[in-house]
């Protein structure tokens, strides 16, 4: 199917799709939780993993897949290849604010870069915290998108269960040391002999991480604040895979009609591949007492399966790659490490962390994900201390800590550290 221009849906019209990959766009002005659901004609899920939101961001057979953000996210669909019992795909959002609170949410279809219809929900005198946007539905042979926005007494748990999603009644048990008062910005002392060898490197894979096969979903969600600083994690003799994601704005900004707050196409001009080269890197203490550092720049990688036991898989250069940035840690090692202490900056463009809407989410096997966003430097800065995973006594203390640098050496100095730096590039 091929456009000039986009088309704009009232609620409740409906419009041809192209039998093809496409995605639904949503964006809102403030953080919103989405969510899409795989529908049999019996309006049901078949199983937990026909949901896809920021908890299980893949269907069970990945042609359904998330990626964005709370105020900008991406349903990537690969019509297709839909089993033939699905249905229709349906799409809502839940919200602690009411609609009228949240303000208007935008949805847009898209074949590639090019916007195919544009829908405005408008917040007008709307108390609803949970809507059901829109979906995409079979239609005689052909997939159709119908603009539906009907609003939803409840929040997401009601809302999924409604489309018979099982959802997990509590969390998975945890200690929640907040540690509210801790002064984040006091150094790190560390006595320990200092070995700043260049780590080896390792195999770069980039395939998410699998869908996690409980039996229930849990739509637990933690987010580091000033306010709740840090979560601990519970000693376990195996955490699993560890991921840390650094995710932002992926796409500049080809919709002329709606621009809006972190697209990189305007935030950066004068990078000219037309997005901004953000990178996530580590330092990391061993048990041992070796320090190594992990970032794409200068092509220290790092390593799982031995020392440091972290690893960067493929730098993402262009903000193109729709997974963002990946660092794995190996948690069956956890007990080798003493800390990771986790951060990010802008390689190329200017800095202005608040407008990249940056998120850096760590997805602990058998956790909710654990969020913390790059919305607070100042305009000049481009490192950002995000966060410290601690061993404490075998447990995992999360830490965040969102100060910002002129670069690696100042971070390196107010955190202790001691590496010598020098100028480097990709």
């Amino acid at each position: 199917m091929s456009q000039t221009h986009s088309q704009t849906l009232v609620a409740g019209a409906n419009a041809p799709l192209p039998t093809d990959n496409i995605s639904i766009r949503i964006l809102s002005q403030n953080a919103i939780d989405c969510a899409a659901y795989r529908l049999t004609t019996s309006g049901k899920v078949r199983g937990d993993g026909d949901m896809i939101f920021y908890g299980q961001k893949r269907s069970d057979d990945g042609s359904v897949s998330f990626r964005g953000h709370d105020s900008d996210g991406f349903f990537d669909i690969n019509l297709p290849t839909q089993p033939a019992s699905i249905e229709k795909i349906a799409f809502a959002f839940s919200s602690e604010q009411t609609l009228a609170q949240v303000g208007d949410v935008d949805i847009q279809v898209l074949q590639g870069s090019q916007v195919l219809m544009t829908c405005q929900l408008s917040a007008a005198g709307r108390n609803e915290k949970a809507i059901i946007l829109a979906e995409c539905y079979r239609r005689q042979g052909s997939w159709k998108f119908r603009f539906i926005a009907q609003g939803f007494e409840g929040g997401l748990k009601p809302l999924s269960e409604h489309f018979g999603v099982e959802i997990a009644d509590e969390a998975p048990a945890q200690s929640q040391n907040q540690s509210q008062n801790q002064n984040q910005s006091q150094p790190i002392n560390i006595q320990r002999p200092i070995n700043t060898q260049k780590a080896s490197s390792a195999s770069q894979a980039s395939t998410p991480p699998p869908v996690p096969s409980n039996p229930s979903i849990n739509l637990s969600k933690i987010t580091l604040t000033k306010n709740q600083s840090s979560i601990n994690l519970k000693k376990r003799d195996d955490f699993g895979k560890i991921s840390v994601n650094l995710n932002w704005n992926q796409r500049p900004n080809t919709d002329k009609q709606s621009p809006k707050k972190g697209l990189l196409g305007d935030l950066f001009k004068q990078h000219k591949a037309g997005g901004i080269d953000l990178d996530v890197g580590a330092m990391i203490h061993l048990k041992s007492g070796e320090k190594t550092l992990i970032q794409a720049l200068g092509n220290r990688f790092g390593s799982l399966q031995s020392a440091p036991y972290v690893c960067l898989r493929a730098d993402d250069r262009t903000g193109q790659i729709s997974g963002g940035e990946w660092l794995d840690i190996n948690g069956q090692q956890w007990s080798q490490i003493e800390e990771v202490f986790i951060f990010a900056f802008i390689y190329e463009g200017a800095p202005n962390w608040a407008q990249t809407d940056g998120v850096v989410t760590i997805h602990v096997p058998e956790q909710p994900p654990i969020e913390t966003r790059l919305t607070e430097g100042t305009s000049n800065l481009p490192m950002c201390a995000i966060a410290r995973l601690v061993n404490q006594q075998g447990s995992i203390n999360v830490e965040r800590i969102n100060q910002y640098f002129k670069g690696h050496q100042e971070m390196d100095k107010a955190f202790n550290w001691g590496f010598s730096w020098k100028r480097g590039s990709k």
